[in-house]
C-alpha cells in the first residue's frame, strides 16, 4: 500500500500497533523514555523561572537577601534534576538500546518461525528484503516510531511547561491609561494565539511534506544501499578475489562509484528535490518558525512597555511561549512524520501477519526401540505455489527402516522435491506420505521433524566451535560428538586442531579459528547427521562437489557406519547407489523405474541403463592416462 493511500485512521492504527510492539519487548522503554523528557522539560522550564526571578529582582529592588534566596534555589534545582536527568537517560539509553537490537530479533524470530512453504516464496523474500533495506536507508519501519519516541514525548512536556508558565501573561493587564491597553482585550489574545498556532501548523506542516520527499525517494535510498552493500562486501570476500583478478573486474567494481553518484550525487533525482522544493519547504519551515519568534516578543514587549510587568516577567514569558509554540511546532511535525513511516509499516505487518498454512497435527510419533518404521507416498502429486508445472507426479513408492533407498535422475527430475515433501517442508498437492500407515500430517510436526537427520547439497557449518556444529546445540555430549567425527572420516584432523571441540571453525567470530576444506565441511556435516541419531538419513548430493569416484567412495564408507538406519541417497551419479537395496528412477517428476543396480542395467531401454552406460563411459575416460 502507497503512502497516499493511508487513510489518518490507518496510519494512526499502525503507529499504535508499533508502540504495543516496543512496550510488550521492552516494557521499561516508555517509562524510562517520558520520565527522562518530563524531568528535562521541568529542568528547563526551572531554568526559565529562577532566572526571570534572578533578573526581576536584579531590575527591581536589588535585594542581597532575595537575590541570594533565588540564586539558590536555581543552583540548587539545576544540579537535583541535572543528576535525576542523567540518571534517567542512562536507564532510557539501556533500554533503547536494547530495542534496536531487538528490531533484528522480531524478524529473526518470525523468519525462523514460518513455515519453510511460506518463507521459500520469492514474494516473501523480497518483501523482507525490502523491509531492512527501508530500514537501513532511513530507519523507516519500527525503528522510525522508536527514533519518534524521545522527541514526542518532550514536545508533549513542553506545551503543559509553556501554557503553565504564560498562562499569567494574559492575566497581567496594562494600567489603564496606557495607550496599549487594548491588549488587554480578550480578543487582543486571542487574535494573537491564533496567529502562532497557524503559523506553527503551517511551519510544522511544510516541516512534515519535506520530510516526506525521503519516503517519496526510499526506492532508490535502498537500491543504492543495495548496491554499495554489495560491491563494498566484494572487497571482503576472499572467495571473489580470484575472479576479480583473472578477469580484471577491478575497473567493473570500481564502476559502481558512477552508479552510486547517480542515486546520491548532485544530479540524482534526491539530490534535484532537495535543491528544490523539499530543500525551500524545510527553509520555509524554518522561517515560520523565526517568525513564531519574533511575534512572540513583540505582544510580550508591548504588554511590559504598557507596564503590565517587569522585566524578568518578560524574560519568563518569551522563553516560555517559544517552547511551548516549537513543542507545538513538534508535535504537528512528528505526527506528520508517523504518517510518512505508517506505510513503512504496513509492509512490516504484511511480513509479521503472515499465518503458518501447515496443520500441525496432534499424534506423537511412537519411540520405537526396534526403530519399527515404514515411510510410503501414495499417489502423491506437488507442485510449487504459483506454478502450472508440476513438479512430482502420481509417486508411489514405500521404504523401511535399514533400508538403503537412491534416488537418481537427471537435474530438475524432481528429487529434492521427493525430498522436501519426505521432510515435511511442504505438503503434497495432491495423495498422501504415510508413516506406520499414517498420513503424516496427523503427528506433532516437531516430532516428525525428529525422525530425519539431513545433509543438503548446500548444507552450512557455522563459525562456532567444532563440538557445537556437531550437536548443533550449545551443549552436547562431547564423547558422542568424538564418536560420530572418527566415524565419519574426520578424527584424525580432529587431532590436529588446537582446542580440539572447542576450536572456532573460520574466522569471522575468532581469530584464531581454523578454515576447513570442502570435503572436511562434508565431514563435519556428516558427523552432524549422524550425532542427531534420526532413525532416517538422507544425503542429498552433499558431494556433488567431489568427483565421481570420491563421491562413491564417500557414500560407500557412509553406509558402513549407518548400522540399522535407514538411507535416502539423492545423486545424478548413478554409479555411486550401486550398493542401494532399491533406486528409485525419477524423470519429469515421476518414478519410471523401480528396483536394484543388477535389475535395472538388465533393462536395456531403460532410462537408468542409459544414464549409468553413459556416465560410466565418462568415468573409463576420466581415469586413462594422458598421452
Amino acid at each position: 500500500m502507497q503512502q497516499n493511500q493511508l487513510t489518518k485512521r490507518q496510519a494512526w492504527h499502525n503507529t499504535w500497533r508499533a508502540m504495543r510492539i516496543w512496550r510488550k519487548l521492552r516494557p521499561g522503554l516508555i517509562v524510562s523514555t517520558a520520565l527522562m523528557s518530563l524531568v528535562k522539560e521541568i529542568e528547563r522550564y526551572a531554568a526559565i523561572y529562577f532566572a526571570a526571578r534572578l533578573l526581576g529582582e536584579l531590575a527591581g529592588n536589588r535585594n542581597g537577601q532575595q537575590i541570594l534566596f533565588w540564586a539558590v534555589l536555581a543552583l540548587g534545582s539545576a544540579g537535583m534534576l541535572s543528576l535525576l536527568g542523567g540518571l534517567l537517560t542512562r536507564w532510557k539509553n539501556y533500554h533503547q538500546s536494547a530495542a534496536e537490537r531487538c528490531v533484528s530479533r522480531i524478524f529473526m524470530d518470525k523468519m525462523l518461525s514460518m513455515d519453510f512453504a511460506v518463507i521459500d516464496r520469492q514474494a516473501v523474500y523480497d518483501l523482507y528484503t525490502q523491509i531492512r533495506q527501508n530500514d537501513t536507508f532511513m530507519g523507516f519501519g519500527l525503528t522510525f516510531t522508536l527514533l519518534l519516541l524521545e522527541p514526542m514525548l518532550t514536545a508533549i512536556f513542553r506545551i503543559f511547561g509553556g501554557i503553565g508558565l504564560s498562562v499569567s501573561l494574559f492575566l497581567y493587564p496594562v494600567p489603564s491609561g496606557s495607550p496599549l491597553t487594548f491588549l488587554n482585550h480578550p480578543l487582543t489574545a486571542a487574535l494573537m494565539l491564533a496567529l502562532l498556532f497557524t503559523i506553527a501548523v503551517f511551519s510544522s506542516l511544510s516541516g512534515a511534506k519535506s520530510t516526506a520527499y525521503w519516503a517519496e525517494h526510499a526506492s532508490d535510498g535502498t537500491l543504492g544501499n543495495r548496491i554499495f552493500s554489495f560491491f563494498c562486501s566484494m572487497t571482503d570476500d576472499r572467495s571473489r578475489a580470484p575472479d576479480i583478478r583473472i578477469y580484471g573486474q577491478q575497473e567493473n567494481v570500481l564502476s559502481v562509484n558512477l552508479c552510486m553518484q547517480n542515486l546520491f550525487g548532485p544530479g540524482s533525482s534526491l539530490a534535484k528535490v532537495a535543491k528544490g522544493i523539499m530543500g525551500g519547504l524545510l527553509a520555509l519551515s524554518r522561517g515560520l518558525m523565526m517568525l513564531t519568534t519574533g511575534v512572540i516578543y513583540l505582544f510580550v514587549c508591548l504588554k511590559a512597555w504598557g507596564g503590565a510587568f517587569g522585566v524578568g516577567e518578560v524574560s519568563q514569558y518569551v522563553g516560555a511561549i517559544a517552547n511551548l509554540f516549537l513543542g507545538i511546532t513538534g508535535i504537528f511535525s512528528y505526527l506528520g512524520q508517523l504518517n510518512n513511516n505508517a506505510s513503512f509499516l504496513g509492509k512490516v505487518y504484511s511480513l509479521l501477519d503472515l499465518p503458518n498454512e501447515m496443520y500441525q497435527g496432534s499424534l506423537t510419533t511412537e519411540k520405537r526401540a526396534d526403530r519399527k518404521y515404514e515411510i510410503e507416498f501414495r499417489d502423491v502429486s506437488f507442485r510449487y505455489p504459483g506454478s502450472d508445472t508440476w513438479a512430482l507426479s502420481h509417486v508411489n513408492l514405500r521404504f523401511q527402516v535399514g533400508s538403503r533407498l537412491a534416488v537418481v535422475g537427471k537435474n530438475g527430475s524432481g528429487k529434492t522435491t521427493f525430498i522436501k515433501l519426505l521432510c515435511r517442508l511442504y505438503d503434497p498437492t495432491v495423495g498422501e506420505i504415510r508413516l506406520n500407515g499414517i498420513d503424516i500430517r496427523k503427528y506433532r510436526y516437531e516430532d516428525y521433524l525428529a525422525l530425519f537427520s539431513v545433509v543438503f547439497q548446500d548444507f552450512k557449518l557455522l563459525a562456532l566451535p567444532l563440538g557445537e556444529n556437531v550437536a548443533a546445540a550449545e551443549t552436547y555430549e562431547a564423547a558422542r560428538v568424538t564418536a560420530c567425527l572418527q566415524k565419519a572420516g574426520f578424527g584424525q584432523r580432529l587431532t590436529e586442531l588446537p582446542q580440539g571441540l572447542e576450536t572456532y571453525l573460520y574466522k569471522e567470530l575468532k581469530k584464531d579459528g581454523v578454515d576447513v576444506s570442502g570435503g572436511e565441511a562434508q565431514k563435519i556435516a556428516l558427523a552432524r547427521a549422524l550425532y542427531r541419531d534420526a532413525p532416517f538419513i538422507i544425503l542429498d548430493e552433499p558431494t556433488a562437489a567431489l568427483d565421481p569416484l570420491a563421491e562413491a567412495q564417500v557414500y560407500e564408507s557412509f553406509n558402513a557406519i549407518l548400522e540399522d538406519k535407514t538411507a535416502v541417497y539423492i545423486s545424478h551419479r548413478l554409479s555411486s547407489c550401486k550398493f542401494c537395496d532399491e533406486i528409485a528412477v525419477f524423470d519429469q517428476g515421476k518414478v519410471v523405474q523401480e528396483g536394484t543396480h543388477a535389475s535395472l542395467m538388465a533393462e536395456e531401454k531403460g532410462l537408468y541403463h542409459t544414464l549409468f552406460t553413459a556416465q560410466a563411459q565418462y568415468y573409463v575416460a576420466s581415469q586413462k592416462e594422458p598421452k
